[in-house]
């Protein structure tokens, strides 16, 4: 009898494999048939500068994402919030900027929800001092991406990063450029990247660029790129991953090499925008 229960398990296990990846496309493909709601369109000339500016063929690209991103993934309001169109489209079309060139049957396959918070929101984190005793310590985030399939947002940062479209700075492309990176394991600054000769120079150039950023925080000097990207790899690829998004000439002049690596990985030039 227990054989032939796990025989039974493995069959149903075995076609669930085979069934699913078929059962995923079929309802993507139905949800791509729907057209575009023109509320939504509202929201992303509202709410999504960066929506504006795309040639009309990217545009429609992002129209296609977002739908797929909202019918596959879940929204959750926290500390009172209600879920509307405004919060799904707004923070769905930043979110899939970032993979707007990176395959149609791509949507962050790991992600399962998104948590947003009206505002900032307050988190308890487990430090180690440098006499190797844990302490707990209190943070206050505007986002926040897990590797468990869940990234955390402040609705109203979301809304002042999308707005403010040229200062650097946009926790949503912060958050799922962290999610792009932890799909290999723990964010590493080091996502996977499109084809297997890219490793080389991406390490050689972001890890330079890296280490001239701690040495300018270090000395308090000025950089294009924020000084909290100096606290590891993963920052730094995620901070790196909101200035190329939205100050992309003045990345390309003064970190050439960096944002030709960031351009190929994304598969963008936003230069062009």
């Amino acid at each position: 009898m227990p054989l032939l229960i796990i025989t039974l398990a493995a069959l149903v296990f075995a076609s669930w494999m085979f069934f699913e990846p078929q059962r995923v496309a079929w309802r993507r493909r139905a949800v791509l048939r729907a057209p575009c709601p023109d509320a939504w369109r509202d929201i992303l000339r509202r709410r999504v500068p960066y929506f504006r500016r795309l040639p009309a063929d990217l545009q429609l690209r992002l129209k296609e994402r977002i739908k797929v991103f909202i019918a596959e993934k879940a929204f959750v309001g926290c500390a009172g919030l209600e879920i509307d169109d405004e919060i799904r489209v707004t923070i769905a079309a930043q979110a899939c900027l970032l993979i707007l060139n990176h395959g149609d049957d791509y949507c962050y396959p790991k992600l399962q929800r998104v948590l947003v918070y009206p505002g900032a929101f307050a988190v308890t984190k487990k430090t180690t001092d440098p006499f190797g005793l844990q302490r707990e310590q209190r943070q206050v985030l505007a986002g926040e991406s897990w590797s468990l399939g869940q990234v955390v947002l402040s609705w109203q940062d979301t809304l002042d990063g999308a707005a403010i479209d040229d200062d650097g700075r946009n926790v949503v492309f912060h958050e799922f450029a962290h999610q792009l990176d932890q799909e290999t394991g723990a964010a590493n600054g080091t996502p996977e990247l499109p084809v297997s000769r890219m490793y080389a120079g991406w390490a050689q150039v972001l890890g330079a660029e890296f280490e001239q950023l701690r040495a300018r925080a270090a000395e308090g000097e000025t950089s294009l790129l924020d000084d909290y990207g100096a606290t590891n790899p993963g920052e730094f690829f995620a901070v790196a991953s909101e200035v190329f998004f939205e100050r992309p000439r003045e990345m390309a002049a003064l970190h050439p090499g960096l944002y030709q690596q960031l351009s190929a990985y994304y598969r963008l030039d936003p230069r062009l925008w």
